[in-house]
């Protein structure tokens, strides 16, 4: 697959480019992570666009093609590459949002999952349907997506294979908003916009703190969110943000 990568300010935008179906293969996996890792370590960098050039599919997910064989080593590199690239999207520390346009199937919905936030155009279906085919998602979506929408709605599109349109999905909290066709990513620039309005390390301090409550219980958190407020005086975004209010003008964040 092709990515394209535009910057655009502080936003990141990735496109995704691989006519017709924008399906996945082990190199735009490991193509994925490698940007993901170079994008994640330059601090100018506040937020990430997941987008696609096509109306029609926004990613169809695997190419199937690539799974038409006995080789179990070869199924398990394709496993791993979904899964190392999706876990870096899903830790990536600036605010990720994916721009769904048509199709979001399989892998291409599981890269939206493990973003922060999903804006959806009135065309688009999203569905995890690999249990039609005699497989399961192997990109993180046996376990996003119940913690996004619970686990009946997890069930049906897992088990039952059920797609959802964009309405749908947002009624069911799987999407954040949905917008006309054409929209999605020009309404993701004006969020990721919204962005570089906060301080990138509180944004990052806050991101982490959601994330922890996936994966260990409340309370565990408690001490983790007073220590990193504290943290927080160690740099120059806290001075800086608070002199700005109190002098009533904008911030000039230094992500430091």
């Amino acid at each position: 697959m092709s990515l394209v990568l535009e910057r655009d300010g502080h936003t990141a935008i990735l496109t995704l480019d691989n006519p017709p179906a924008n399906t996945w293969t082990p190199e735009s996996l490991a193509e994925l992570r490698e940007t993901l890792e170079t994008l994640a370590a330059d601090r100018d960098v506040y937020a990430l666009i997941l987008a696609s050039r096509s109306e029609k599919f926004f990613s169809a997910g695997a190419d199937l093609k690539a799974l038409n064989h006995d080789d179990k080593g070869r199924a398990f590199a394709f496993a791993a590459a979904f899964g190392e690239a999706f876990e870096a999207l899903a830790a990536f520390p600036g605010v990720t949002i994916a721009a769904i346009t048509g199709y979001a199937m399989g892998g291409g919905l599981e890269a939206a999952l493990c973003c922060d936030l999903r804006i959806a155009e009135r065309q688009a279906q999203l569905a995890l349907p690999e249990a039609s085919v005699g497989l399961l998602p192997c990109g993180l979506g046996t376990q996003q997506l119940p913690w996004l929408v619970g686990e009946g709605w997890a069930k049906r599109m897992i088990l039952l294979g059920e797609r959802l349109d964009a309405a749908k999905a947002l009624e069911i909290g799987l999407v954040q908003e949905v917008v006309e066709t054409g929209q999605a990513l020009a309404r993701a620039r004006e969020l990721a916009a919204q962005t570089a309005r906060q301080s990138p390390v509180a944004v990052r301090y806050c991101k982490q703190l959601i994330m922890a409550a996936r994966n260990r219980p409340l309370q565990s958190a408690f001490p983790l969110e007073r220590e990193l407020f504290v943290r927080l005086w160690d740099t120059e975004d806290q001075k800086e943000g608070v002199a700005a209010f109190v002098e009533k003008r904008k911030p000039q964040w230094k992500n430091r």
